[in-house]
């Protein structure tokens, strides 16, 4: 998930209104959610460790306690990889008309190692008004609130006009691994199927004391794909080396991958937010953004403006070496030479078409291939008011004062696998995060406290704006 680039997106924009969070409720329906969060941070659910498939299945129980019956509960898993199961509920709407919202999210998380922390990983630990743990934000947050939203709305007795799905698939962290939510799309599209779906990736930012700056929904995000840059070389003794020499022809085509700059491009999200900096920013870099809006093939423009390396990277598709693997001995003249370069592809623009482009740079010697998996293109949604305007008028309630932001992820969540068979895919607002990432994807991953019961209050409410 991308939790640190929405945060560094937001405190580029600059907006701090010196709002402060109300502290953590004691509201005896808190109990069971705790529970149901503790149980999913403490279960290991890194992939080819840990095991999504048991996760599903306290959800399941859980659900069905709260009176969900077996033809609302859909366990998933293939042969193959029994571990990284996932789990589609469903409340039934009275309208048939009207089409369903999913509410979506992963259970799968980034691998954390016991010496490396201050804490076990593993286990939730409360602390100085945080919770610590591994998923605590990304994405057991979230995947336990929608959760506990379907458990509550069945306890309740709330009869939605619009159907609620919920989808809770493994695989998002780890780019080889099975992918439910792409098992889900290509094999059982119905289970899913919905006008809109609510994904990771929007939120909110605190400032350094916890007070809130802003809120944000993701609209549309880049697609993430890898491809690989070879050269060969017959080599030979390192006592007489040619110029012929595998690891420079692949240095060479690195440094043209580096000084290359793809164009910039906006779409009505990213048109949006720019607009929306400018104003905020000011100066020297509020001006240049202005007239890039107006020119995109302003170079001036685009330096002032791209010194930040956040809003460079929501210009454009970028492309960075990231691996390299070269020679076989110390003294001989390299015979293979290989680098990975990772690239974050704008919406709209293509893995081949990028293809096209790294080989023009690479040169002939280079073979450059895209490599598997080839993950779909990247189809920004639209700002449409329906999705919008109740985010903006439930945050009135629950956040009052607090802007809310429309931001394309500089990332890619499973929302582009949905998204490709025609769903509709936002980063709901809500969760507000600390400046510092609070540590997604690092080390001590924590959330505030009061930053988690506040979003699921506001989500339970957003969910039931659009369900009606």
């Amino acid at each position: 998930m991308m939790r640190g680039l929405l945060n560094t997106l937001l405190a580029t924009a600059g907006m701090m209104l010196g709002i402060t969070p109300t502290p953590a409720q004691t509201r005896a329906d808190e109990k069971p959610f705790f529970d149901l969060y503790k149980e999913l941070v403490e279960t290991n659910t890194v992939v080819g460790v840990g095991s999504c498939t048991k996760a599903s299945s306290q959800i399941a129980t859980r659900l069905k306690a709260a009176g969900y019956t077996d033809q609302d509960i859909t366990l998933f898993s293939v042969p193959d990889h029994p571990n990284d199961g996932g789990i589609v509920a469903v409340l039934k709407g009275s309208d048939p008309a009207a089409k369903p919202i999913l509410l979506m999210g992963h259970l799968d998380v980034v691998e954390a190692k016991r010496a490396d922390w201050q804490r076990d990983p593993f286990k939730l630990v409360e602390e100085n008004g945080f919770y610590y743990g591994r998923g605590t934000v990304d994405d057991k947050a979230q995947a336990a609130i929608w959760a506990d939203a379907m458990i509550r709305f069945r306890q309740q007795g709330y009869k939605p006009k619009r159907t609620i799905k919920l989808a809770l698939t493994c695989g998002e962290e780890t780019t080889y691994a099975f992918n439910g939510a792409e098992w889900l799309a290509k094999n059982r599209p119905e289970l899913i199927a919905a006008e809109f779906a609510l994904n990771e990736g929007g939120g909110g930012r605190l400032d350094a004391e916890g007070k809130r700056q802003l809120l944000a929904v993701q609209v549309g995000e880049k697609a993430a794909q890898n491809y690989t840059f070879l050269v060969t070389n017959a080599g030979g003794h390192s006592s007489a080396p040619p110029p012929d020499n595998a690891i420079y022809q692949l240095a060479d085509a690195l440094k043209a991958v580096q000084g290359y700059e793809f164009p910039v491009k906006f779409t009505d999200t990213t048109r949006a937010f720019f607009t929306a900096t400018a104003k905020r920013m000011g100066g020297e870099t509020g001006a240049a953004i202005t007239r890039l809006l107006a020119d995109p093939n302003d170079k001036a423009a685009d330096a002032i403006v791209s010194r930040d390396k956040t809003l460079h990277s929501t210009l454009r598709t970028t492309c960075v070496a990231t691996l390299l693997n070269a020679g076989h001995a110390e003294n001989a003249l390299p015979q293979r030479a290989t680098a990975n370069i990772n690239c974050r592809i704008f919406p709209g623009e293509s893995v081949d078409g990028t293809l096209v482009t790294l080989k023009t740079l690479a040169g002939p010697k280079v073979t450059v291939t895209a490599n598997q998996p080839i993950r779909p293109t990247a189809i920004p949604p639209t700002l449409d008011p329906k999705v919008i305007e109740p985010m903006r008028r439930v945050a009135t309630k629950h956040f009052p004062g607090v802007p809310l932001l429309p931001l394309m992820s500089t990332g890619a969540t499973d929302g582009i696998f949905y998204e490709a068979i025609g769903i509709p895919v936002y980063g709901a607002p809500g969760t507000f995060l600390e400046p510092d990432n609070n540590g997604t994807h690092g080390l001590n991953e924590r959330i505030r406290v009061s930053s988690l019961y506040a979003s699921r209050d506001y989500l339970f409410d957003l969910v039931k704006a659009y369900a009606g």
